[in-house]
């Protein structure tokens, strides 16, 4: 957002980061992240064993559901949320997977932030340019924003009026950064874009002018470069974040998308603005600013395995009782609970909840509960109106074990 009145700013009496006469040599102490960043790695190397250990068929639904993830939580950051429907038939089409939401209308907006994703995973190797953010940004903007505010797509900001990161109500406005001046900004991103082609992972070389650096680290200070020039008129968080996507990847050698890191900042939203916004002054020493990343990279990683933990619990029951014969209304049953995860299904299963779900009649409901608890797939706790039904999966608790 930029304003033409002066505000007084958050963080007055620490100066912007771009103003420090090392700009934009930002330092990092090894000591001090090395301990979060070798976490991160040892998070990343769970999750890529867990994927290998879930099969092709789940780490495709992984990879799929980190998408879908991914491109749901960088627009809620922004407090703009996404119909889930038209984001999942969206990631679905754009990796080719034929589903029942085929039907679902499309929507340009949701279209746009995908293809960014998309382009930034699986064209990691392709050079970072202007060019190809204008591209992204267009793919953002590809609708007239409509309304009081209109903004340039497709090209650099080049208005004369500060650009600021401001909150608060109209009249109470507190400025928490001000950005390099529209003037610089085509500059300051010719810098950018050199330093972040010439670090790439795979590119160094004798004649490279820049030393290696680790690829979370790079991540981090990527992301926060490109936020404290804030090229744009708007977009710049999506984009910033579409830029740290491209850098893991890269990191990685690989477009496969296995944890969400848009998902986790969104978990720990404040956080991440707080954090941001205090490595975006002061000096250049960014370790504060690299340690948080790395530490939300590891929690990215744990909450993934806790998703193919989850995938592995499934496929262990599904191959516990393959012996065992199942009706339709049963199997459908059984995935509902198994989906719905760990005290997931609230209350607990009765009879009332299986015949609404399967359209049953109330026999019928008693006899397949009663043949499935009898096979050992479902244990009851409780008698007459309270008998409940919950699956059996020793590690799983209810809620009520």
């Amino acid at each position: 957002m930029r304003l033409m009145k002066r505000i007084k700013p958050i963080h007055e009496g620490r100066q912007v980061i771009w103003r420090s006469k090392q700009w934009p040599h930002f330092t990092v102490n090894d000591l001090q992240v090395k301990d979060a960043l070798l976490d991160a790695r040892r998070k990343q190397g769970q999750v890529l064993g867990k994927a290998n250990a879930i099969g092709l068929v789940a780490a495709g639904e992984l990879v799929q559901e980190m998408y879908i993830q991914e491109v749901m939580a960088t627009s809620a950051i922004e407090g703009e949320p996404l119909n889930p429907e038209s984001v999942r038939s969206s990631v679905l089409r754009k990796l080719g997977v034929r589903s029942p939401l085929d039907q679902t209308p499309k929507s340009q907006h949701v279209d746009g932030l995908v293809e960014v994703l998309q382009d930034a995973l699986e064209n990691y190797t392709e050079p970072l340019t202007a060019q190809r953010l204008y591209q992204w940004h267009r793919a953002l903007f590809s609708q007239d924003t409509g309304g009081f505010r209109k903004i340039t797509v497709g090209q650099f900001r080049a208005h004369e009026d500060p650009m600021q990161i401001v909150s608060g109500k109209f009249g109470k406005e507190v400025v928490h950064y001000t950005a390099v001046p529209s003037n610089l900004v085509p500059q300051e991103m010719q810098l950018f874009l050199e330093w972040f082609e010439g670090t790439r992972p795979g590119k160094l070389n004798k004649s490279s002018a820049h030393v290696f650096i680790d690829g979370v680290e790079r991540a981090a200070i990527a992301h926060l470069w490109f936020e404290s020039i804030h090229p744009f008129e708007d977009g710049n968080g999506r984009l910033g974040r579409a830029i740290v996507e491209m850098a893991m990847a890269q990191d990685a050698q690989s477009s496969v998308k296995f944890y969400s890191l848009a998902d986790q900042i969104m978990r720990q939203r404040t956080q991440y603005y707080e954090a941001l916004n205090s490595a975006q002054h002061g000096d250049m020493n960014v370790s504060d600013w690299v340690i948080w990343f790395a530490n939300i990279c590891a929690l990215a990683c744990l909450t993934s395995c806790e998703y193919m933990n989850a995938a592995i619990e499934k496929s262990s029951f599904w191959l516990k009782h393959s012996d065992i014969q199942l009706n339709d209304r049963q199997r459908k049953v059984l995935q509902r609970l198994l989906d719905d995860g760990d005290g997931g299904f609230l209350g607990g299963l009765n009879a009332e909840k299986y015949i609404k779900i399967t359209g049953t009649s109330k026999a019928t409901a008693t006899r397949d509960l009663s043949e499935l608890t009898r096979a050992g797939m479902l244990f009851t706790i409780g008698q007459g109106k309270a008998l409940r039904y919950y699956i059996n999966i020793p590690s799983w608790r209810h809620g009520v074990r």
